[in-house]
């Protein structure tokens, strides 16, 4: 089994002074780590960047529409544009899994009401093993429910699509080249 680290949304849009997402710098600080551990392993990550319409946080093109800072991309790794909430419709990241031959997908990222959850439920129903890393994502608070209740609703709910796990007990496994994936 081949995997990934998507990371989903994490954009400057998205910390913006005084609203930023639930638990912001400890967000980073937790896909940091996750990062370092994939890097380790040799395991591919994937960003994904949305891209919204003009006058929106993450209108693309400009400061807010870029990744954060605090987990920016490196040479190897790909960046898939999308602009709905699941990273699969209408994007190239399908296409870039398959190349990759991976069947394990570990998600992080922003926004878990919308664009983690749809991305959960999209991988699973296209026959991913789903992993979501359950301190790994974030959202505000809305009208009703305070965000740390959405994160620990869709941490329950999503577990009928995913394991879920934090990020302290995810251990990724080296990364196999393609041909002993293939028995060569």
């Amino acid at each position: 089994m081949s995997s990934a680290l998507i990371i989903i949304d994490v954009q400057k849009g998205m910390f913006p002074a005084g609203a930023a997402v639930y638990k912001g710098d400890g967000l980073i600080f937790t896909i940091q780590n996750l990062l370092g551990k994939a890097r380790a392993a040799g395991v591919p990550v994937i960003y994904i960047q949305h891209n919204a319409p003009a006058g929106k946080p993450l209108e693309y093109g400009t400061e807010g529409w870029k990744i954060h800072e605090g987990i920016k991309p490196r040479s190897v790794d790909v960046i898939v544009q999308k602009t709905t909430p699941d990273s699969f419709f209408h994007t190239t990241l399908d296409k870039e899994l398959n190349k990759k031959g991976i069947d394990h997908l570990y998600l992080a990222g922003i926004q878990t009401e919308a664009c983690v959850d749809t991305t959960c439920r999209s991988a699973f129903g296209k026959g991913y093993k789903v992993t979501l890393v359950s301190d790994a994502h974030s959202t505000w608070d809305s009208g009703e429910l305070t965000a740390k209740q959405i994160i620990n609703h869709h941490n329950g709910v999503l577990r009928w699509f995913a394991d879920v796990y934090p990020a302290d007990e995810i251990e990724f496994a080296a990364a196999q080249p393609a041909s002993e994936m293939r028995g060569e």
